[in-house]
């Protein structure tokens, strides 16, 4: 389905990571999501509730990463992404962590997961 919407760049403080002071002190995350369904019905009506909400798409993210933290990024992607993918009128769904403050001792730019999960 070549439909889409895109939210990119939500930051978010969280507390994930498998060392005690990544949980203890936490660190913004930013986490990019591409949603893939129909937007014809919206398009075709103008109407809010025959397309995915943002506005919700944000604020869901946003609860998942600010809340239970988790050790691995893979853990908070596959959760949002699991979440999301309930809207039955989703086909797919990917979602990026970003985590730019990583406990690398090296200069870098960012470290990333993916995840992408489709409707079966």
């Amino acid at each position: 389905m070549p439909d889409r919407i895109t939210l990119t760049g939500l930051r978010v403080f969280g507390r994930h990571g498998v060392f005690e002071h990544e949980k203890r002190d936490g660190q913004e995350f930013v986490v990019d999501i591409v949603a893939w369904l129909d937007l014809a019905p919206a398009a075709a009506s103008d109407d809010l509730t025959q397309t995915l909400h943002y506005g919700e798409l944000a604020q869901l993210a946003a609860d998942i990463v600010g809340g239970e933290p988790y050790d691995l990024i893979e853990s908070v992607a596959g959760r949002i992404a699991d979440e999301v993918l309930k809207d039955s009128r989703l086909s797919a769904v990917e979602v990026t962590v970003h985590k730019p403050s990583a406990p690398i001792p090296l200069n870098f730019a960012d470290v990333a997961v993916t995840v992408h999960r489709e409707r079966v």
